[in-house]
């Protein structure tokens, strides 16, 4: 069954963190939505990827998708300048929904107040911020707790996929 999954993501992602993700995604039949402070700019990535925002984050509501990517680079610390961002991210933790974090994006996480107890993974250079916000960070490729899958960085992509299409086919 086809899921729409919401992506939260600005200026500075990590390329591939979005691109092979998203291709698996819609290879498997889902569909991926581009969620920014502003519909309709254009983005760029760290390694000069172009990507089109489908939806500000003033016109989405949680309740009308299946699942939530957020990649990593500089984009998440940049969102987290917007509360709507976490708050976002906050209703699909509580409702269950898969949850798809990798290198950086469990920052907008950090954000949701929910990660007490929560097995979690990402980039080194945040494992003190995911552990002051009370997960337990793991130092693993690939992490799933519950409804959220989290990996460190891009080599650890194939393991986030295959543990990201398990929830989704869910």
């Amino acid at each position: 069954m086809s899921k729409k999954i919401a992506t939260l993501i600005t200026d500075l992602f990590e390329d591939v963190e979005f691109t092979e993700p998203a291709q698996a995604f819609k290879d498997a039949g889902h569909q991926v939505i581009t969620i920014d402070i502003q519909a309709g700019k254009d983005i760029t990535g760290k390694k000069g990827k172009a990507v089109k925002i489908d939806k500000g984050i003033g016109e989405v509501n949680p309740q009308d998708f299946d699942a939530l990517l957020i990649p990593g680079g500089f984009s998440p610390d940049l969102l987290r300048e917007d509360d709507r961002f976490g708050e976002f991210a906050k209703a699909f933790i509580q409702e269950g929904k898969p949850v798809f974090a990798i290198c950086h994006g469990p920052q907008v996480l950090i954000d949701t107040d929910l990660l007490k107890g929560v097995d979690i993974t990402g980039f080194k250079s945040i494992r003190n911020d995911l552990k002051n916000a009370g997960a337990n960070y793991k130092d693993e490729e690939v992490v799933v707790s519950n409804n959220i899958v989290t990996s460190r960085f891009p080599d650890d992509i194939p393991a986030f996929n295959r543990e990201s299409l398990k929830l989704l086919a869910e």
